[in-house]
């Protein structure tokens, strides 16, 4: 068995010791069937699918695949601004969308482990002026405190869209206005932005410093995530290659009011820094491998569901019947998805500058590394142990 991690480099695949010196880091064993040559026939087979996807459905973006955490394929397709025809590279950055929110979940359980927090702390503790009663950071981690989307009561609440709504901006309309709670804290599972840009909220208050620099001293750079930053009005300027949203119709969406809010979006990244971050994830280096663990956690007491959510992760079983972690993303022209599977250390990430439905088609991708695994009945083993005994 191999225990070594490697990267992939044009057509060619090179060892490297990205994390190697993480004595914590967690191991998978490599199966030998897996070589360097089976993981370029894997990723020959994933480029045949991405190349369909951008001729006949009209994929646009990046993408990043790994196995045993080593990059089997990496590829771009199509324009990172279709009006300059700027092409996409893997070190063009996108707007995340949800998949923000795992970063934001990220530090909320770096500052539980600093002492400043806890999960069961009610929002009050850090906002005084919060209206909604009995509602914990907890519930807004997993989507359980109930509460309406900002995206939606501020269509209607703020005065002029002309001028860019804050996360502090969201909570003085919430006290102010106390739009209508959709459930009681704690009895349903209810997916909402409005409790991810809370939880940034926080992150200011706990920490004593802005969310978006938290991120950049306490996860951006001990990661070397170079080309990973929050929304501003300067990243144009102050970023290298940014890819433009589309909607389906390549239709370019500029940033509105909206965009300004974080926690629940609002983070740029690249496929090449996600994977920094995927491998980060192996080790201890942010958070005790304990305290991680409970983000891949189910929260929901819901029977007959068909997925779990965690702390930033959505956790489901795949294909072959492993269970994995994953989350999409879908906002002003950017779609994005990023899995990972614990048990043979594979990530699939996959960032989109149109929107216009191609990522319902990475089912594909699915089926190709994670296949069905056959049911072994009782009369199927009856049968294998006598073919055994007359071999005998």
């Amino acid at each position: 068995m191999l225990s070594v991690s490697c990267q992939e480099t044009g057509n060619d695949i090179r060892f490297n010791d990205f994390f190697e010196e993480e004595d914590s880091r967690q191991q998978v064993l490599i199966p030998d069937s897996f070589t360097a040559d089976s993981a370029r026939q894997l990723g020959t087979k994933v480029d045949s699918i991405f190349k369909y996807l951008h001729k006949r459905k009209g994929f646009n973006g990046t993408v990043l695949v790994t196995k045993y955490d080593q990059v089997i394929y990496k590829g771009a397709f199509g324009y990172a601004d279709f009006h300059r025809k700027d092409t996409l590279t893997t070190q063009t950055a996108f707007q995340l969308a949800s998949v923000s929110k795992q970063f934001t979940a990220m530090a909320i359980m770096m500052l539980k482990e600093q002492g400043k927090l806890t999960y069961e702390d009610s929002v009050q503790q850090y906002i005084p002026d919060f209206p909604y009663k009995g509602i914990t950071i907890r519930q807004l981690l997993t989507h359980r405190s109930g509460l309406p989307n900002y995206t939606y009561f501020s269509d209607e609440l703020w005065p002029d869209r002309r001028v860019p709504i804050t996360n502090e901006d969201v909570l003085n309309l919430m006290a102010v206005h106390q739009p209508r709670i959709f459930y009681k804290p704690n009895t349903h599972f209810d997916y909402s932005n409005t409790g991810y840009s809370l939880l940034a909220a926080i992150v200011d208050e706990a920490s004593g410093m802005p969310f978006a620099t938290f991120l950049q001293e306490h996860i951006f750079e001990p990661l070397e995530m170079k080309s990973t930053f929050t929304f501003s009005k300067d990243m144009a300027v102050l970023t290298g290659s940014l890819a433009t949203g589309y909607t389906s119709g390549r239709r370019k969406r500029t940033p509105d009011y909206l965009d300004t809010v974080l926690g629940d979006k609002g983070l740029y990244s690249t496929v090449e820094d996600l994977y920094k971050w995927d491998q980060a994830l192996y080790t201890q280096k942010l958070v005790k491998r304990e305290t991680l663990e409970e983000a891949f956690t189910g929260s929901r007491p819901e029977k007959k569901k068909d997925e779990d959510y965690g702390f930033g992760w959505r956790i489901r079983q795949i294909e072959s019947g492993d269970t994995a972690v994953y989350h999409g993303g879908l906002w002003h022209g950017y779609n994005t998805y990023m899995l990972r599977n614990p048990k043979d250390h594979s990530a699939i990430i996959v960032l989109s500058n149109v929107t216009n439905g191609s990522l319902n088609y990475l089912k594909d991708v699915r089926k190709l590394l994670y296949p069905v695994q056959p049911v072994i009945t009782v009369s199927d083993n009856t049968k294998q142990s006598k073919a055994a005994s007359a071999q005998l």
